[in-house]
């Protein structure tokens, strides 16, 4: 073997090495890391694990349209919206962060970051809500986008084949539930490809259901989620005007600071002290109780404000629209349909004899960028970006 080729492999060993010696004996080491088919190592692969995980999300098609998705605000004219990709960065870098002052494995912590949205619809939870809805009543179960970006990363990139992440990658993105509150949050402990499965399947059967991770990095990745959405939520709300800075709670304000940069500080800074050595990862009494009422503030002033519904009826028209003319071209099997084209095309023989027609539908519209899925619909139904709320 060429020597440059050797000293390769070699640098894996050396991480895997370096890792044992300096991480937290609650980490998870990459050399733990397990596929639902076994690879091969290549001779001259120097990455671990993790992070070959992390580096095929970010080079997955479904990772591209990430930068047009919904985070909050949706056909607003204004440039200085946090969309759905500008989170993921975010949360992946807070919640490095804080991985690197427990002592926790950064790649796992990013490949989960990176993944863990990519199953969102076109227009955020609101989206998430019009097809669930369409997809239980057409038999495919309630539709949740963190099983969602499982299904993308494991059963539909690749043209069906999936990137065959690991255990604890996928574990994490299911498990991230950024929108429940909580103070602080254990690891599970070790799970199969099995368990993983069948929590999945709780998942179709639920309108809510919610599992702790089996990693610390995974706890780490579901505490961070909030701490990178809820301030930035927050300048954006005060950038168009819904709310004011001085109607942030007192407690919030006295707390954790009342602009989306000391807020970030403050939740990752008491994070970090609240967790160190411990077997969990959480926030300290007072922090949590300022966060849950931010929490509430934003839902009640922001996330539930009439002002930034006022094209949701359209969206949940289109949505109607386009799940029965998709499954309608797939019952006359009309191939020349967008969902032939666009999306069945080249598809393994193993996604489209295990997949129903309602789940085919669910799995192309979920995939769609906002502006793509407005595109789908009649002219008639399409809604006008507005310049303000």
């Amino acid at each position: 073997m060429d020597d440059r080729l050797k000293k390769t492999r070699d640098l894996q060993r050396i991480l895997n090495r370096r890792e044992q010696e300096t991480l937290h004996a609650l980490a998870c080491l990459s050399r733990s890391a397990v596929r639902r088919h076994p690879e091969k190592l290549a001779h001259n692969e120097y990455r671990q694990a993790f992070s070959q995980d992390a580096d095929r999300i970010l080079n997955s098609m479904a990772f591209t349209r990430y930068i047009d998705k919904t985070q909050v605000f949706s056909l607003i004219q204004n440039d200085h919206l946090t969309h759905r990709v500008l989170h993921v960065q975010l949360l992946s870098r807070v919640a490095r962060t804080i991985g690197r002052y427990l002592g926790l494995n950064q790649d796992l912590i990013e490949a989960a970051s990176l993944g863990h949205d990519i199953g969102h619809p076109p227009f955020g939870h609101d989206g998430e809500r019009f097809l669930s809805r369409l997809t239980h009543a057409g038999g495919a179960g309630y539709f949740h986008h963190n099983v969602q970006s499982l299904q993308f990363l494991d059963k539909i990139e690749r043209k069906g084949k999936g990137w065959n992440l690991s255990l604890q990658t996928l574990d994490a993105i299911l498990c991230h539930d950024g929108e429940t509150h909580i103070r602080k949050l254990a690891p599970h402990g070790q799970r199969t490809f099995a368990d993983l499965d069948h929590m999945i399947g709780s998942f179709h059967k639920k309108k809510q259901a919610g599992f702790p991770p089996m990693t610390l990095e995974g706890c780490v990745v579901r505490m961070a989620d909030t701490i990178s959405y809820i301030g930035r939520d927050l300048e954006d709300g005060i950038r168009l005007g819904v709310v004011k800075r001085d109607q942030i709670p007192d407690l919030c304000r006295t707390t954790l600071g009342s602009t989306n940069g000391t807020i970030v500080f403050t939740l990752v800074t008491d994070l970090i002290a609240t967790s160190l050595d411990q077997p969990f990862v959480g926030f300290s009494e007072e922090t949590s109780q300022a966060l849950q009422t931010l929490k509430d503030f934003n839902y009640s002033r922001i996330y539930k404000n009439p002002a930034i519904k006022q094209h949701l009826g359209s969206i949940g028209t289109i949505y109607e629209h386009l799940f029965s003319r998709c499954l309608d071209d797939l019952e006359k099997e009309n191939r020349s349909s967008a969902i032939f084209t666009r999306f069945l095309a080249d598809m393994s023989d193993t996604y489209c004899q295990t997949h129903s027609r309602p789940q085919m539908v669910r799995d192309f519209i979920s995939g769609m960028t906002d502006s793509y899925f407005i595109r789908q619909a009649p002219a008639r139904l399409r809604p006008k970006p507005v310049d303000h709320v």
